[in-house]
């Protein structure tokens, strides 16, 4: 790499990490404040996987790449890998201690935005030769864009997008060139593994480049098909040699929960515009933020009389083409692989921040703008600021970031435009350069202090709005979104318990119905239900709603669900119950005890010797006993009563803003424990003379209540169930179940006497020793999941199948012992790894082939393409234009 380009990226990283951390100084936000970064999913997907991740490299895991044996109970983890863990850079996380994993991913996050900052500001000295300090400017200005800062900060897995977009375009430049073939295979393959999602968007947004960079060229018809084949090749063989991760992830996302697709709806144009300039925020709309230098220099490029006319048409039509693509239902669809995404739905905008800051760039290469382009940027600037001031996104403190902002960036320019780095270099005498005249010397030297003074404040300028940006972006999120404290006293305090009481694989311990994060067994340990991805399976969602489990995110983070016989249809010998979170309670620290209960569970292999096909019905309770094969509940009659003793009409409880305070009447045996199953109730719930009181959690579409236990029935029967709900909701026919606690034991000791012997679990394998004798069916306590294959004894293995949604296997019902294994394969594992081949062998033939023309031609090595002029040795010397 040229001194140039160097110095180019240092520059840009050096600005980007500093950028990121001030504006979290700002924030006072972690690790430099009080206040959490982990909101929504970073803190209930993205840490947890990463502490999976750093158990896994250090041998401490359940399970191994292929099963994830803690969450869901018993989950594919390929598909996750691939989804969210794909990044090189997530196997940083090993460097760190395994309690401050929150420190660990913020060191990640901001280390892929530095070298997304790296990548562009190598890209823009490739498109055209210019100046490295405003490569590294603008290389920053493009890491640190709005949708860095407001939207991938908190889904860094989004962040490996923001490296692949100038990556593949420096893979096209390679493509035109003739060069780099094998390298940009590789490079194309490692920003498909690190995340197809966001991969696939950016590898749109580089074929765009690629064909704006053919247009104003003007090559022969055959030279710019070769190089759109060359590009398209590379792109064929780079994403076939990703296919064993990206089949996976889509195959999984074939079998995952549909959760809820909203209709897309564009923004109105005046928030469009407010998310242009620094210090806006607005979830759900495009933050296309590139910093006010950036943008104006992107203004100008239409009025830069030195800049090429075809360029200058080029970019001018992309950049807005680009965005009405954004607006329009059709093409919003494009760039999102066809699938509305559930939450932000412009995730492409890095794209359109990529494409500014590469407009601006050739605004700048060409010469800074003169003053007539300035004028012209500077109103467009000002009439882009009156329409977005319509908009709520522009807030009070948004003017006098872009007043001062806008102030530095028009001075730097118009200092820089005013230098003698403004004006093209007069080509040399046949007798070479004349010497410098002491006058000469003298505008040299005041042009060069300038100029250091125009870099100086376009520096400045960046830094403050890009600080606060980002620290405004810091802050509103955090108001906007669900929040969760990092690693602190009650994780140390639950991974300790769940330690204590770890006895996997011969039975579960459950991490406690009161998570703290939604995968809250990936970041304290122990094998719950709880699990959240974009890949929860259909099977486990469903399975587990229809025996009283609660959900939010619309399905796809299934909760641990505290009911003594799901603990022994799923083996969970172990649970843990904790206080409740302080930090969603916003109370000074834990109050109680983190404690240990537990029972006697059967194996996690049992046999069935009469399995009950009979469906899943309405009532979660009969759904228990239907798998478990043994009455326990007695189902009363229930009465729902107003504040006023008055039967509810329909059932339902609250009304608008005056919520009533009703009650359930019924009547259970003496000392049965008493449940009550109310999924679309949202408050609290206490039987009356209990101090415990249940919380039920309902918000349509996006949450659903799980079942809970209120205590023991009392002597005479009767019983009273107090409801404070806090929004309107409606309880169920048969929400009142009472469960017979000598029953259970009775049916659980019947399965421990015909359970497996004998169970181990290896990453993908599962093998179980049954008793001599054993006939039905073999049933795993595991969702049958795509991929599951069983075999009993010496037979072959064939798809395992499904008893109520968990795995199941027919029994010979010999004499002798009877083993059974089961072995899990991620469905579109072999078909990736075929393509993957094919491939690796198509692309060892090219390799070999062009090897043997070289070789026939005389040993010579291809034509060498005429390299671009060398970047300009003095910091402020303008470069000529690209010769064709």
């Amino acid at each position: 790499m040229p001194r140039p380009r160097r110095a180019a990226a240092l520059l840009a990283a050096a600005v980007t990490v500093t950028a990121f951390c001030a504006a979290d100084v700002l924030a006072r936000s972690y690790p430099f404040g009080p206040r959490t970064r982990a909101v929504n999913d970073l803190g209930n997907q993205y840490v947890p996987f990463h502490a999976h991740l750093w158990d896994l490299l250090h041998g401490w895991g359940d399970g191994g790449l292929l099963v994830n044996w803690q969450s869901g109970y018993g989950s594919s983890f390929l598909p996750d890998l691939g989804t969210y863990l794909g990044s090189p850079f997530a196997l940083l996380v090993a460097l760190f201690p395994r309690d401050e994993i929150d420190l660990a991913v913020y060191v990640i996050t901001g280390l892929k935005t530095a070298a997304a900052a790296v990548a562009m500001a190598c890209l823009l000295p490739a498109l055209r030769p210019g100046r490295w300090w405003a490569a590294g400017l603008l290389g920053a200005s493009y890491a640190l864009c709005g949708w860095s800062v407001a939207d991938a900060a908190a889904n860094p897995m989004w962040l490996d997008g923001l490296i692949a977009l100038p990556l593949l375009c420096l893979v096209g430049e390679w493509s035109l060139a003739g060069r780099h073939r094998l390298l940009g295979v590789l490079v194309v393959a490692l920003t498909w593994t690190a995340n197809f999602y966001t991969a696939y968007m950016a590898t749109l947004g580089a074929g765009l480049v690629l064909l704006l960079r053919l247009w104003p060229a003007r090559p022969p018809r055959g030279a710019a098909l070769a190089a759109a084949g060359r590009a398209v090749l590379t792109v064929a063989l780079g994403t076939g040699l990703a296919a064993p991760l990206v089949a996976v992830v889509w195959s999984g996302t074939r079998h995952a929960y549909p959760g809820w697709v909203r209709p897309f709806t564009p923004v109105p144009a005046e928030d469009l515009l407010a998310r242009l300039l620094p210090a806006t925020y607005g979830f759900g709309s495009p933050a296309g933020y590139v910093g006010v230098t950036a943008l104006l220099l992107a203004l100008a490029l239409p009025f830069h009389r030195a800049v090429p006319v075809r360029v200058r048409t080029g970019w001018t039509v992309l950049v807005p083409a680009t965005v009405l693509s954004m607006q329009w239902a059709p093409t919003h669809l494009l760039w999102h692989a066809f699938a509305t995404p559930q939450g932000s739905p412009y995730r492409q905008t890095f794209v359109l921040c990529g494409l500014l800051v590469i407009a601006a760039w050739h605004a700048l290469s060409y010469g800074p703008p003169d003053r007539r382009a300035l004028t012209a940027a500077a109103g467009l600037l000002t009439l882009t600021t009156a329409l977005a001031s319509r908009s709520d996104l522009m807030r009070p403190h948004t003017w006098p970031v872009l007043l001062l902002a806008t102030a530095g960036s028009l001075g730097g320019l118009s200092l820089l435009a005013r230098t003698d780095a403004g004006r093209r270099i007069r080509p040399e005498g046949p007798g070479g350069p004349a010497l410098p005249t002491r006058a000469g010397a003298g505008r040299r030297a005041r042009s060069v202090c300038l100029a250091c003074l125009a870099v100086v404040v376009l520096l400045g300028a960046q830094l403050g709005e890009t600080v606060a940006t980002s620290a405004v972006a810091t802050r509103h999120r955090l108001a906007h979104l669900d929040d969760y404290a990092p690693w602190g006293q009650r994780q140390q305090r639950q991974a300790a318990a769940v330690a204590g009481a770890d006895d996997w694989p011969r039975l579960r311990t459950d991490p406690g119905r009161e998570q703290t994060v939604a995968n809250n067994p990936l970041l304290v340990g122990g094998q719950g239900a709880q699990y959240y991805s974009s890949l929860t399976s259909d099977v486990l969602s469903r399975t587990l709603t229809a025996l009283g489990g609660g959900w939010t995110s619309r399905g796809r983070s299934v909760q641990s669900l505290d009911n003594a016989v799901t603990d022994v249809l799923f083996s969970v010998g172990a649970r843990v119950h904790s206080p409740p979170d302080p930090h969603q309670r916003h109370l000074p620290g834990p109050v109680g005890p983190v404690t240990v209960t537990r029972q006697a569970v059967p194996p996690l292999v049992t046999v069935r010797s009469a399995p009950d096909r009979t469906p899943f019905g309405p009532s979660p309770y009969r759904n228990q006993e239907l798998l478990l094969g043994s009455r326990v509940y007695t189902l009363p009659r229930t009465a729902v009563l107003d504040d006023t003793g008055k039967p509810a009409r329909a059932r339902r409880v609250g009304s608008g803003d005056a919520l009533v305070r009703p009650v359930i009447t019924a009547r259970c045996p003496a000392g049965s424990q008493v449940h009550l199953w109310a999924p679309h109730f949202s408050g609290t719930a206490r039987l009356a003379g209990a101090s415990a009181t249940a919380r039920f959690t309902f918000v349509h579409p996006r949450s659903r209540a799980a079942m809970e236990p209120l205590g023991r029935a009392p002597a005479f029967g009767r019983l009273r169930v107090e409801l404070t709900p806090d929004r309107p909701g409606r309880i169920p026919v048969g929400a009142v179940g009472c469960l017979d606690t000598a029953r259970l034991r009775a049916a659980s000791a019947r399965l421990r006497a015909t359970g497996a012997t004998a169970v181990t679990v290896s990453d993908g394998t599962l093998r179980a020793e049954l008793p001599a004798g054993s006939r039905g069916i073999a049933v795993v306590a595991a969702p049958r999941i795509a991929g599951w294959r069983c075999a009993t004894g010496d037979g072959p293995a064939r798809p395992a199948g499904e008893y109520h949604g968990l795995i199941a296997a027919p029994l010979p019902g010999t004499s002798a012992p009877t083993s059974l294994t089961c072995t899990f394969h991620p469905p579109g594992l072999r078909l990736g790894t075929a393509v993957a081949a094919v491939s690796l062998l198509a692309l060892a033939l090219l390799t070999a082939a062009s090897a043997v023309r070289r070789r026939r031609a005389g040993g010579a090595s291809a034509p060498p393409v005429p390299s671009a002029p060398s970047e300009p040795s003095d910091l402020f010397t303008s470069t000529p234009s690209r010769p064709a």
